[in-house]
């Protein structure tokens, strides 16, 4: 599922402009088409994914060359675009997330684009007012529970975070290590959201009571779902924390086929963390017009609907329509968990040493 497309076109006489956000396009004049296609690299975190074919229709309507450059996890890909600032590696880059936003911002690396797409954009999402990053997309980051198992062992499912700290769930939780993994770092974040850093208990005081009910962690996601959910593997722990987008992967992918989801998403108020992925023009592109294009393009509805069954994330564009399986199996929590992007970024090191100190040591 997580390939890379590198597409090249054929030079042509006369091929489509730019597509909107409508996903309307123009004829390019023949001289500009005579030209050859233009090449556009776009940096991306390794797990971005899209289909062939919506790819080459921007390729088409911009007579254009889409080269991908995956480069590691969000934090590492954000790490080489600012150290290329004076030489940019790439014209676009998508990936950052609302954990690395104020990062990026503070980096200078971004130019101000405003795409008319935006009006299609919630204003929930739109974290930058500078319009330097545009939203793309978002995940909502959640514990998903074995259905049967609940049934099964007559256990009632849990309702807020806290409950997790009743005897009655010990030894019931896999949860992945914040330091290593990016859901494992939004968990936290969630707990962090909803106990805080200060006063009579903390989100340690947390994490210290589910160390004692005996919550597993592991380094990464597959080591958690794979491994120890029972939905998806031998082992023993029937709640995870994943994302919202899990229970239909799980009919999706399903061999053999089945007929509804085995698991399902906790989505309470204060239960789950939203993490938001955008795109931004790089400072020192040659083709400000090209990448305005490109950005255009991610928040049109083409693309945005191309999202979910692809990087398993959901489309920020309100016009976008969804797959049937995220309609019927994923849950969308109405009052996700947030935490300032300037406080995780001031306080994430110390964050997770804390967290280290209490949970693994």
């Amino acid at each position: 599922m997580r390939h890379f497309l590198i597409l090249t076109l054929a030079v042509l006489v006369m091929v489509l402009a730019a597509c909107g956000g409508d996903g309307t396009a123009t004829a390019v004049p023949p001289t500009e088409a005579a030209a050859g296609p233009r090449t556009l690299t776009v940096m991306t975190h390794d797990s971005f994914a899209a289909s062939e074919d919506v790819l080459a229709a921007f390729e088409q309507a911009n007579n254009a060359q889409v080269v991908l450059l995956p480069s590691g996890d969000t934090g590492a890909a954000l790490n080489q675009a600012i150290l290329a600032k004076d030489n940019p590696l790439a014209d676009v880059f998508y990936g950052v997330d609302n954990t690395f936003l104020s990062r990026a911002l503070d980096a200078g690396i971004f130019q101000a684009y405003a795409s008319p797409a935006l009006a299609d954009v919630p204003d929930a999402f739109k974290l930058d007012d500078s319009n330097r990053l545009l939203p793309v997309d978002y995940g909502d980051v959640c514990l998903n529970y074995d259905i049967a198992w609940f049934a099964e062992n007559g256990v009632p499912v849990p309702q807020s975070l806290a409950d997790l700290t009743d005897p009655q769930y010990k030894s019931l939780l896999v949860a992945e290590n914040p330091a290593t993994s990016s859901p494992g770092l939004a968990f936290m974040l969630a707990t962090i959201g909803v106990f805080g850093t200060e006063g009579d208990y903390t989100y340690l005081d947390y994490w210290a009571d589910l160390r004692t009910n005996d919550v597993l962690i592991t380094n990464g996601w597959e080591d958690a779902y794979y491994g120890q959910f029972t939905v998806a593997s031998d082992g023993e722990r029937p709640l995870v924390v994943s994302y919202a987008s899990s229970p239909p992967a799980e009919v999706i992918y399903a061999d053999p086929p089945v007929d509804s989801a085995p698991s399902a998403s906790l989505v309470g108020p204060g239960m789950c963390f939203r993490q938001i992925e955008f795109v931004g023009v790089l400072q020192g592109t040659a083709q400000p017009e090209l990448a305005q294009a490109f950005v255009d393009f991610m928040l049109g509805q083409s693309f945005q609907e191309d999202i979910p069954l692809n990087m398993f994330v959901f489309p920020v564009n309100q016009s976008a329509a969804l797959p049937p399986e995220f309609v019927q199996w994923a849950q969308i929590p109405t009052e996700p968990v947030t935490v300032p992007p300037a406080d995780i970024e001031a306080h994430r090191d110390e964050w997770l040493e804390a967290w280290t100190e209490v949970v693994l040591r």
